[in-house]
């Protein structure tokens, strides 16, 4: 693995975190009886993170079969799937 690809990993998982930190505050305003509005704004902070990291993890491993560092990777299909399960 380069370092490059060391780097885009760890972004991802820090993303990753940062939401999984934002979800666990959500958590207790919704068990702080905390206003609406506040959780909602959110729990759209948590989505948008983890949709970023996703994409990002998509990304990543359409870049890694597109220049052959990953040739058993999946067929044109099961990439369509892949993207549409993000919208």
């Amino acid at each position: 693995m380069s370092s490059t690809d060391e780097a885009e990993r760890r972004a991802v998982l820090n993303r990753l975190r940062r939401a999984q930190g934002q979800l666990t505050a959500v958590i207790a305003m919704i068990e702080d009886d905390r206003d609406c509005k506040q959780i909602v704004t959110q729990l759209s902070a948590v989505s948008k993170a983890i949709d970023r990291a996703a994409v990002k993890i998509v990304t990543l491993n359409l870049k890694a079969c597109v220049t052959g560092k990953n040739p058993g990777g999946p067929d044109e299909g099961e990439l369509e799937k892949l993207f549409m399960s993000l919208v």
